[in-house]
């Protein structure tokens, strides 16, 4: 029988193994496997050469049994409505295990940004929002960046929205311009928070991490701030990176700061000067002490896990691990940090923004870390303690934090 990748289904398996470990009650169980609402949009867009171009989008809101949706908008070719309804009940998770007053959204369009100019971009951006505006806003379900969409989009974004209902909305959107009313921090928020879970991590497995070497898949945003943060914050040689056309490895180490400017340069991080080229599927199997899988899903899977080498593996990206994977990981005694609590910072901070638009004051970066590394390490130890408590690997025992925390607030509005 083959490995189940579709990655709603492996949503819903998630759930569906944590709902039966907790007893969670049937009805409960049934109304969490499913978005409460979703809309299919269908956008024309011109053109730069004039001609009309048809492409189509999606927006999930999973759960808002705790507050107003939250979750990015993704730019990809290979988009497709599973992946954001899995991304978006990963979402309801993630907001929850990190216990702020948020549930779960996800949006997106099938495109490729890349083959876009700035003009095209930005009509998609705008048209975007005329269709999904009727079903967001500050207290509904708040959009924010993720795959291939960028602080300028987000701003193009929040500006229709602010055009259709006739006045300024910052708080309409996350993930914007510090001008426009984006918050200090937001740029390497999702690596910082997850960095801070590794740091916590090392501490309860005794690991020493100053000096250890480390591996990075995907060199996106997350990615790159991660390869800075590892140096500066724990200390680690970071010794091997990639990203879609592939990898580099350097047992020496790699300069992050070299590293980003080459690729900023080139367009990838192969043919760095002074490193091998390797594949990426070679760099999730190196010995190195931290492996950060920060691509996309479906990375580490039953074909692969048991040439995983890491002690620890801090998952940026979202779904990067199949559950038959997990198995895998946990058997050997691999520490997995789990993808809606390691990146749960980038959320976090969002939320951070959210609270500074809607009261107008804004905090300086040394607050938003601060409060940033307190919510992280809060999540980072009921995890641990969950899953040791349950005799269960990680990803189990966040689930069971925050999908009780979720069927508390069904239940007390008194949905089930």
């Amino acid at each position: 029988m083959s490995e189940e990748l579709n990655p709603f289904a492996i949503a819903q398996q998630q759930l569906d193994q944590a709902a039966k470990i907790m007893g969670l009650d049937p009805a409960t169980h049934e109304l969490l496997r499913w978005p409460l609402r979703e809309l299919h949009v269908t956008l024309p867009v011109k053109m730069d050469d004039g001609s009309v171009r048809i492409f189509h989008g999606f927006r999930v809101q999973y759960n808002d049994s705790r507050g107003p949706t939250k979750g990015g908008i993704r730019y990809h070719p290979d988009e497709t409505i599973d992946t954001v309804r899995a991304l978006a009940a990963w979402m309801t998770w993630k907001t929850s295990v990190v216990d702020i007053p948020l549930g779960g959204g996800k949006g997106g369009i099938v495109c490729n940004p890349k083959e876009l100019s700035k003009g095209e971009l930005e009509r998609l951006s705008r048209a975007y929002i005329r269709q999904v505006g009727k079903i967001i806003g500050e207290e509904v379900d708040v959009p924010a960046p993720d795959v291939y969409t960028t602080p300028q989009i987000m701003a193009w974004m929040m500006d229709e929205y602010s055009f259709m209902r006739g006045y300024n909305v910052p708080g309409v959107i996350t993930g914007k311009p510090i001008p426009l009313g984006g918050s200090q921090g937001r740029g390497d928020a999702t690596a910082r928070g997850g960095i801070y879970c590794v740091r916590e991590a090392s501490k309860v497995l005794g690991i020493e991490l100053a000096g250890k070497t480390a591996a990075i898949q995907g060199y996106g945003n997350a990615g790159q701030f991660a390869h800075v943060l590892a140096a500066e914050i724990l200390g680690l040689k970071v010794v091997a990176v990639s990203d879609s056309r592939g990898g580099i490895y350097n047992p020496a180490g790699l300069d992050a700061q070299a590293v980003i400017a080459h690729k900023s340069e080139t367009g990838a991080v192969k043919d760095f000067p002074g490193a091998e080229n390797i594949t990426n599927e070679a760099l999730l199997e190196l010995d190195v002490v931290v492996l950060f899988p920060s691509a996309l899903e479906n990375q580490i899977t039953a074909a692969n896990a048991a040439n995983i080498k890491a002690k620890i593996v801090a998952e940026l990206a979202n779904g990067p691990t199949t559950p038959d994977a997990d198995e895998v990981l946990y058997k050997k005694g691999i520490y997995v940090i789990p993808d809606f609590l390691c990146n749960a910072g980038g959320v976090t901070v969002s939320y951070f923004e959210q609270v500074q638009n809607a009261y107008d004051y804004y905090w300086d970066v040394e607050t938003v870390h601060e409060r940033l590394d307190k919510k992280m390490t809060a999540a980072f130890h009921a995890v641990h303690e969950t899953a040791q408590e349950y005799k269960v690997h990680n990803r189990m025992g966040a689930y069971i934090v925050s999908v009780r925390r979720v069927a508390e607030a069904c239940e007390l509005r008194g949905w089930v």
